[in-house]
């Protein structure tokens, strides 16, 4: 099957006549910089439950930018009218915007170099784009999901889809100009029941992560829908008749389905410059990994590897270019359990020319042409071992002990150090053997303590691209999707909490 080609709905769209209009008034009045970015982002959800097509929705973001560097400091505006005065006026607008902003600044804004990359091309890794697909084909499917999954103590079901089209055409003064298109979906489904004796009622989702692919994720090539829908009755029985576990000090073996999760939350906000340097504080916090600590903070075991990676295939995160023409790339941001690397963008990357030799590593979006980019996570993932561990080898180490499979609740601090994650279901460990299912089970730690715990990561065949299609920051909050890939790894001596327990403190 040829690679699909980019979408001649965006291209006939006057986006480079309004780059050039807007950047050549930009230069006029004296900016030193001065990017344009054009988008038009497609969104369509749909949601069914128990055999019946409940929601069904699309949408569209379209529009441009004009972001500038005046006298020092940033300017921004934004518009949605797809004229040539528009362009200018919103030229004009960002200027004055950046006019107002110079008296306040304290630090002249300065960014990193970056090489031209003229005209430009990227589309990401799919087959079949989602939004091509009729949507009876799409409802039919999730109303066939949700009556599949009826079956013994299942009581109702449900189950969703989003899919998203991004088109973007990003131009500078520099004379950078690219123009991509990525697709990324996120199917799911969730089963809830009730025990007749107990009174116990709880609920299954599936562990399939969202995808950087297109349909062709539905068909069953990339992920085995089948047979996921098949037991998850049968593992929602056992669940709701397993026993509730006591609290205690536990060795951990982490399935790739929930640890992306806490990769999310406790390596990759905590590694965003912005954040470690202070600048992001009012959403979700800063971090406990500060600058000074670059080089010498045991951030885990020497067991531990993490890198950033903006090129990964199917990456949630991966494109070709970011919000600020920069050519995306792969970095270790832990090496040898120790903290080498952070992600930034630009601006952060002349304040720190040390990193990653005077550049940026791609960290900069926007989810919308309204929005101003900020630093943004890229595919945080945790390096598999070498020697090839299987999970079932990681499970044989443990002699008492619990298996975690799939994400659910977590929660974590200001500073991403002290965190507790629940998740899907869980295993009890005895001698090196699943010995039934768990309830109520939640991992409490601080970061370094968790990562410093673990004694071995599972080779390349564990290894399984997991993410988050909403992952929030910035205020006005900005929402992007990105991926953490990870193996299957086995943690010493971590607290476990009985959250039946927990909520009546």
């Amino acid at each position: 099957m040829s690679a699909p080609g980019l979408d001649p709905t965006f291209s006939d769209l006057p986006h480079r006549r309004l780059g050039d209009v807007a950047l050549a008034r930009a230069q006029d009045l004296g900016a030193s910089h001065a990017d344009f970015r054009f988008e038009r982002n497609r969104y369509q959800y749909l949601g069914a439950r128990d055999g019946v097509l409940q929601t069904s929705s699309d949408a569209e973001d379209l529009g441009f930018a004009v972001r500038v560097v005046h006298d020092g400091a940033w300017g921004f505006a934004s518009g949605v009218v797809l004229t040539d005065e528009e362009a200018r006026r919103v030229a004009e607008t960002a200027v004055a915007v950046a006019k107002v902003a110079a008296a306040m600044t304290t630090t002249p804004v300065e960014l990193a170099p970056e090489p031209v990359h003229d005209d430009v091309t990227w589309i990401s890794g799919y087959e079949v784009n989602p939004l091509e697909v009729p949507t009876r084909e799409k409802a039919d499917l999730l109303v066939d999901w949700t009556q599949r999954l009826r079956t013994g103590v299942v009581a109702h079901a449900t189950a969703f889809l989003q899919q998203v089209q991004e088109n973007k055409y990003y131009a500078d003064l520099s004379g950078t100009r690219t123009t991509q298109q990525r697709v990324r979906l996120q199917p799911g489904f969730e089963a809830t029941g009730e025990d007749a004796d107990t009174g116990i009622f709880d609920s299954m989702a599936s562990v399939a992560p969202p995808v950087g692919r297109g349909w062709e994720y539905l068909s069953g090539a990339h992920w085995d829908w089948d047979a996921e829908i098949a037991e998850v009755p049968d593992l929602l029985a056992e669940k709701l008749r397993a026993p509730s576990v006591e609290a205690g000090t536990y060795d951990l073996v982490v399935d790739p389905s929930n640890l992306w999760l806490t990769i999310h939350e406790s390596i990759g906000h905590a590694t965003e410059l912005d954040r470690a340097l202070g600048y992001e504080a009012n959403y979700a916090g800063t971090s406990f990994a500060t600058y000074d600590k670059l080089g010498t903070l045991r951030y885990g075991s020497p067991v531990m590897n993490v890198q950033g990676d903006r090129t990964q295939d199917h990456g949630l995160a991966t494109v070709g270019y970011d919000d600020e023409g920069v050519a995306t790339q792969t970095w270790d941001i832990v090496r040898d359990g120790v903290l080498v690397g952070y992600q930034l963008d630009r601006s952060m990357g002349h304040l720190k020319p040390e990193l990653n030799d005077g550049r940026s590593n791609g960290c900069a979006y926007a989810d919308s042409p309204g929005h101003i980019p900020i630093q943004r996570m890229a595919n945080v993932s945790l390096v598999p071992g070498t020697d090839g561990l299987s999970t079932d080898d990681l499970i044989g180490r443990v002699e008492r002990g619990i298996y975690v499979v799939g994400d659910k609740s977590w929660s974590i601090d200001m500073q991403r150090f002290n965190f507790q994650f629940t998740g899907q279901r869980f295993y009890k460990i005895t001698d090196g053997k699943l010995d039934g299912m768990l309830r109520d089970v939640a991992y409490q730690a601080t970061t370094t303590d968790f990562w410093g715990s673990m004694e071995a990561v599972g080779g390349p065949d564990t290894w399984v691209l997991g993410g988050a299609f909403n992952c929030g920051k910035a205020q006005p909050g900005q929402v992007a999707a990105v991926s953490h890939g990870c193996p299957s790894a086995l943690f010493r001596g971590v607290n476990i909490l009985n959250t039946i327990d927990e909520a009546g403190h």
